[in-house]
């Protein structure tokens, strides 16, 4: 099963996205639709919202009063944690239920308006955003729906800014055009991202890597990315995740690099890391081991064993690194790393390497074996840097 987090502003189009979605033969669970479910009347949760706030909540017709229980929480903070303690639970169950009951080669989607407030990202597969200008929502809003304008306004700045949408984002839907516009996006996103990366992740498959080896300038939204991926493998991993940090090209600022997100994780030990479930929670979580023992190309000493698992989302390559932490491959990519941050003729000198083996015709893995010999080379230059500097890996 697939899971994926929608989520927009008011006003964004992230209706129309979940209608879409529904048609392409997505399940779609609506967080809304099971917040009025869970105080229908009859319901438990109607009776515990009258017990606390009392029976003028309730209209003639024996349903909630949404308005009269409205004008007691939203003034009153305590109130409102109140409320959200007792149907909070309750919504989180029947969501349990729902997801649960979704056939194993589903793409669930879960529609949340506030699943960025609620920092709900790293339990999905993916995160998509369906947004647009502030103006085009507000317009949206007085207009389609007859909102006050000053009403309007203030539900847009409750909510989170585009800023920390945008950090959430691992799709960035702009609903600034036309409806037909906005569905021809969910339907490239459907066919092109979702359907293969559901199946990848049910038969516990990497993504096919690129044969394109030649590096691209940097993109300055690759810590972010990484970031949302560092939280997934967090979750993942559970306790014993020591560190969780983003290494490789992608993570030094103007270096030329491949388009892949390069990731360790370092463990206490790598008997941890073979545990069955955990590498059963990672495939799941679109992670899948790759083979069963790995290997560094050492740079001093016997080889150094790793774990390797690659993402199964089509459309991000990611290749996560699995280190027991204070060993020599868990410092050294760290030490790399900082390295290159903190020497701009030594990442010239690297791009320029880069450069010269992408256009020798090398394949994939003959690319990444003949690299070493410029890691070996180098391999002085770092402990001396390190010894310089001070440097001492830092661990988060």
């Amino acid at each position: 099963m697939l899971r994926v987090g929608l989520t927009g502003g008011i006003g964004s189009g992230k209706s129309t996205v979940a209608q879409r979605f529904s048609a392409l033969g997505a399940i779609v669970v609506d967080a809304d639709v099971l917040a009025r479910e869970v105080v229908a009347p009859g319901s438990d949760g109607l009776r515990l919202v009258v017990e606390r706030f009392g029976p003028g909540v309730v209209s003639r017709q024996g349903a909630l009063d949404r308005a009269a229980l409205g004008a007691l929480v939203f003034a009153d903070p305590q109130a409102r944690r109140d409320l959200e303690g007792i149907t909070h639970p309750l919504i989180a169950r029947r969501t349990g239920e729902l997801f649960a009951a979704a056939p194993e080669d589903a793409v669930v989607v879960h529609d949340v308006p506030l699943l960025v407030e609620k920092h709900m990202g790293p339990g999905y597969h993916l995160v998509v955003v369906v947004d647009a200008d502030e103006q085009v929502r507000l317009d949206r809003l007085v207009g389609a729906r007859g909102m006050d304008v000053e009403d309007a306004r203030r539900r847009i700045a409750a909510q989170a800014s585009e800023g920390e949408r945008r950090a959430a984002a691992d799709v960035w839907l702009d609903n600034g055009g036309t409806e037909a516009e906005l569905e021809a996006a969910v339907d490239r996103l459907w066919h092109e991202r979702l359907v293969p990366f559901e199946l990848n992740v049910r038969t516990g498959v990497r993504a096919a890597r690129s044969d394109d080896l030649r590096p691209v300038p940097s993109d300055p939204s690759w810590p972010a990315q990484a970031e949302r991926l560092l939280q997934r493998l967090r979750l993942a991993f559970g306790d014993i995740v020591v560190t969780a940090d983003h290494v490789g090209s992608t993570s030094v600022p103007g270096l030329l690099a491949k388009d892949v997100i390069d990731l360790q994780v370092g463990v206490a030990s790598l008997d941890a890391a073979d545990e069955p479930a955990l590498v059963q929670r990672l495939r799941d979580a679109g992670f899948p081991r790759t083979g069963t023992v790995a290997f560094d190309n050492a740079k001093v000493g016997s080889a150094w064993e790793k774990r390797f698992h690659a993402g199964a989302d089509p459309g991000r390559l990611v290749h996560v690194h699995v280190r027991q932490v204070g060993s020599p491959g868990w410092r050294w990519a760290l030490a790399f790393r900082d390295w290159m941050r903190a020497d701009r003729a030594a990442r010239e000198e690297y791009a320029a390497e880069k450069q010269r083996l992408a256009a020798s015709g090398l394949g994939v893995d003959a690319y990444a074996e003949a690299k070493e010999p410029w890691f070996d080379a180098v391999h002085a230059r770092v402990e001396e840097w390190v010894r310089v500097s001070g440097w001492a890996p830092v661990r988060r």
